[in-house]
């Protein structure tokens, strides 16, 4: 290892002391859930939006309201229904009668964390204007324009059993969002400390850990982390792998993806193999962390054909095979 590397190693494994700290604070809420709470944590660190998927009860608003309150931020919880508005996201102006002028009237968009819970029950305007200010970071309202809180994370959801009267997100602003994380069940020990937890007439007080001001400056330290060019080319091969299945000897996969991930996707896996090394303590990124998020990163970027839909294949299966085929460095 050249002293480089091994200086930035040293930075990182003191820099990063404080991820075990909000880990175990939310522990102390939060049961199980790891996966979860580590993909939170990589969207904060990697300054990217995430959206989860998973069944009522995975304790999804709960671990984002702990997470909140572990680092010391404002948090938000917008439940999206079919008659929301984008005023109601945003804000609006008021007329006020005693001053003769109108008021801006911040929306609940104004905060560090927000929870868009099922983000695809609300109409295309209120998930454009959502997603507009995910792109953006800022919001206008009438002539005025106002940035957003730094850090700003949109952690939506979506409940993957009722879809009637739903508005699902088109691929192209699902896009936007860094990771997809599909949220299953707790494990039978789990659930057991769930209902003694929930069973109890106290409950626990998260402390805040760290600022926003150390997620940010966490942030810059993230990017410094050591990325070899084997590494970046890699990231390419996957995504170049979901495009040109043939080209990498994925011949079975020929006609069953009609779009491969876009360059959004290998953006991610970068940013994101960056921060999972980080929350690792280390100074570099090995192949494994590019694995470990790789699902995350493109399971919402690769859009299958009717072939594939016909042989039962899912998006998961294609992107499993493309990271057992294509050559680890």
């Amino acid at each position: 290892m050249n002293p480089d590397i091994k200086a930035i190693n040293e930075k990182i494994e003191k820099e990063s002391s404080f991820v075990e700290n909000i880990l175990n604070e939310i522990g102390n809420v939060i049961v199980g859930q790891t996966y979860m709470v580590e993909r939170l944590l990589i969207g904060l660190l990697s300054d990217g939006h995430i959206l989860l998927e998973g069944v009522p009860g995975l304790a999804k608003t709960l671990t984002v309201s702990t997470l909140s309150k572990a680092i010391d931020t404002k948090f938000q919880r917008i439940q999206f229904t079919p008659d929301l508005l984008p005023a109601d996201l945003l804000g609006t102006l008021i007329y006020n009668q005693k001053e003769m002028d109108f008021i801006t009237k911040k929306g609940p968009i104004f905060s560090n964390l927000i929870l868009a819970d099922e983000i695809n029950r609300s109409p295309a305007k209120v998930q454009s204007a959502l997603l507009e200010a995910m792109q953006e970071r800022q919001i206008t309202i009438g002539e005025n324009t106002f940035p957003l809180e730094d850090p700003f994370l949109v952690l939506a959801t979506q409940n993957p059993i009722e879809q009637e009267g739903t508005y699902p997100l088109p691929e192209a602003q699902v896009d936007r969002f860094m990771l997809k994380l599909q949220i299953g069940y707790p494990k039978k020990d789990e659930e057991l400390e769930i209902i003694r937890r929930q069973t109890k007439s106290e409950s626990y007080k998260v402390q805040p850990v760290i600022k926003p001001h150390e997620i940010i400056k966490a942030r810059s330290v993230v990017t410094e982390i050591y990325m070899d060019e084997k590494i970046e080319q890699y990231i390419i091969d996957i995504v170049f792998a979901t495009r040109e299945p043939k080209s990498y000897g994925l011949d079975e996969l020929e006609g069953l993806i009609n779009y491969g991930a876009s360059p959004r996707a290998s953006i991610y896996l970068a940013k994101a193999a960056r921060a999972h090394a980080f929350l690792n303590g280390r100074g570099y990124v090995t192949p494994e962390d590019v694995r470990e998020i790789g699902m995350d990163v493109m399971r919402h970027r690769v859009i299958l054909s009717y072939e594939a839909e016909a042989e039962e294949m899912s998006t998961e299966d294609v992107i499993r095979r493309v990271l057992n085929r294509v050559e680890v460095p």
